[in-house]
């Protein structure tokens, strides 16, 4: 059985299902130990003629044979069969639901934590929580209940019918099994930690994999096959020692639990056979005391197999545990008020930020501010804290109270969801999902219509290759939009931005890979359609954000200037300096080409 304050709840909430499988288990183990008792008379009455019943001796005929031991058989297997089949359903089906149930806690807990967080924890490691682990702790729950149970009360009742049959006999039988539970207690503490290491390795093969189907073409494009492939059999060969390991122990314990089982059947045979021949007992009488030992047999591997199985079933719940209980780093204040409306004015006041456990300053003394219906540039060199900025818009992560505010009130103040509610967002590293174009563009809101899906797709520019594919905007992208390219992804990005219709548009560089005509295009667009509401455009390229009403000039996590094109070509030595030698390169490219 498996506890742990994640999983404790659910023996209360499926109690009574579990109280009726292990009503119908306790019907099984007791129907079950009428069998040896079946088993004697059919012994006793070939051997003498006569059977000894309720006290009574009566011949072994037809009539005997036929009532008093072929109907109680008939019975007993239909016993059996139903009772099986109903903690079946009770402890496996439970199960089943519980590991769903956890399941669903665990994505949800995913989608709560902040980047921070995957950051340190990668792909590969999360998927095998969901599915190895989380498989591990359903066999647990479902078998390990059963197997506690079934081991207790079948083991319970067998030894009860043993003692009364012979003490002496029953004693020296549990000496070996007393040896084997000690034995498992000590091996089930060395089979937990082996489990553990061959989920870590498992996950660390996982997580590598991972990372090679997504950069195939890198790997492909710089001829590292064999280089990856190298590393992929170092792994492997690791998660095949630390299977190993485990499979080792694990097969160690099951050699020995054979060699206790076998030692006791000779002591039954050898002792048991003196009984017989000094007629204490008789040979129907051996047969039965057999037949109870093979019932506590059961019992025995259980409790060696329920020790393994816990053993990696607490490795596993840790792991899990270690998921739904991290931190929550960006979360709402507990006195967060819902705005009227976001209308899209943002105003930062001196704000210094640094990313968790890094030990520089990212921005430093940051202010500015964008007034609702605006259309702003932000430009910089790579590394700036351009990307930053946004980040910190969107509550991507904590920011000090009293330096970001959306329509006067501090940002802080507002429900996460209503922030990023108010924006849409078009990020560096634009995402597709693998689904169709127009499920893609769709995304957001839930029920977009094919028209507002095409509105979006013409003004992002997008709208002539995607009729251009044979399936049309029911075109299904490859992971991660692998199957159109860079400028093709980015504009699907943004039309899937444009169909939120929000009051803020933010977009991080993302047309950096289309061509000057396409980015025209889209930016006239654009002004057209975002006429009175807020549109931040980020950029390397001048021309890009050049016609903006506002150009925030960003520098080494500083703002250096804000104001129009022309403003700061006159007033800023280094943005007149940025915008000249993109000038200078732009013209080489010309005559280059």
């Amino acid at each position: 059985m498996l506890f742990g304050k994640h999983i404790n709840r659910y023996y209360l909430k499926y109690m009574p299902v579990l109280l009726l499988g292990l009503a119908s288990l306790i019907l099984v183990d007791y129907v079950q130990l009428l069998i040896p008792e079946i088993y004697k008379m059919v012994i006793n009455g070939m051997n003498t003629g006569f059977v000894e019943h309720n006290g009574a001796v009566t011949p072994f005929d037809l009539d005997f044979l036929l009532d008093k031991i072929c109907l109680p058989m008939i019975l007993i297997i239909l016993s059996l069969v139903a009772g099986r089949f109903l903690w079946r359903m009770c402890f496996f089906g439970s199960a089943v639901k519980i590991e769903a149930d956890i399941r669903d806690r665990m994505f949800d807990r995913c989608k709560e934590l902040s980047q921070q967080y995957y950051q340190v924890n990668k792909v590969g490691n999360l998927m095998s929580l969901f599915t190895n682990d989380l498989e591990t702790i359903e066999e647990s729950f479902s078998s390990g209940i059963m197997m506690f149970f079934d081991a207790l009360f079948l083991g319970a009742l067998a030894i009860g019918k043993m003692f009364r049959m012979n003490i002496w006999l029953t004693l020296l039988t549990l000496i070996p099994a007393s040896l084997l539970m000690i034995m498992s207690l000590i091996i089930g503490k060395a089979m937990e930690l082996k489990w553990d290491k061959r989920q870590e390795a498992f996950s660390s093969l996982s997580d590598f994999s991972q990372e090679s189907f997504s950069g195939i073409a890198v790997i492909k494009a710089f001829v590292k096959e064999s280089k990856e492939l190298i590393a992929f059999r170092g792994l492997n060969s690791e998660n095949e020692k630390a299977n190993l390991a485990y499979v080792k122990i694990s097969t160690l314990f099951k050699i020995m639990l054979t060699l206790f089982v076998e030692s006791i059947v000779g002591i039954i045979l050898g002792y048991g056979g003196y009984l017989v021949h000094e007629k204490v007992f008789n040979a129907g009488e051996l047969i039965e005391f057999i037949g109870y030992f093979n019932a506590i047999v059961w019992p025995v591997m259980a409790v060696s197999e329920l020790i393994e199985m816990t053993s990696r079933g607490k490795a596993s719940l840790h792991r899990i545990s270690e998921l739904l209980d991290a931190k929550q780093d960006v979360r709402d204040a507990d006195d967060v008020k819902e705005p009227a409306e976001i209308k899209g004015g943002i105003e930062f006041r001196n704000l210094t930020f640094r990313y968790p456990d890094s030990e520089n300053d990212v921005l430093k003394n940051v202010s500015f501010t964008i007034n609702a219906g605006e259309n702003v540039g932000i430009v910089g060199k790579t590394g700036a804290g351009k990307t930053t900025i946004v980040d910190l818009m969107l509550r991507t992560y904590n920011v000090p109270d009293g330096t970001v505010f959306f329509d006067g009130n501090d940002v802080n103040s507002i429900p996460i969801h209503t922030v990023r509610n108010a924006a849409a967002y078009v990020p560096q590293d634009n995402f597709l999902f693998s689904d169709t174009i127009e499920n893609n563009i769709s995304f957001m809101p839930e029920g977009a219509t094919h028209e507002q899906v095409e509105t979006a797709a013409v003004n992002a520019d997008i709208h002539d290759n995607i009729v251009s594919f044979t399936d049309g905007y029911k075109t299904v992208l490859g992971e991660r939009g692998v199957t159109v390219s860079g400028g093709q992804k980015q504009r699907i990005a943004i039309a899937r931005a444009l169909v939120k219709d929000s009051a803020i548009l933010i977009l991080d560089d993302s047309v950096s890979a289309v061509d000057t005509a396409t980015e025209k295009n889209i930016l006239s667009n654009l002004k057209k359609l975002r006429a009175g509401r807020t549109t931040i455009l980020i950029a390397h390229r001048i021309t890009t954000i050049e016609n903006m009403d506002k150009i925030i000039f960003i520098d080494d996590g500083k703002v250096k200037a804000v104001g129009s094109h022309g403003e700061l070509y006159e007033s800023c030595g280094e943005y007149r300096n940025m915008v000249d030698l993109q000038k200078l390169e732009d013209e080489e490219e010309k005559v280059n080409a």
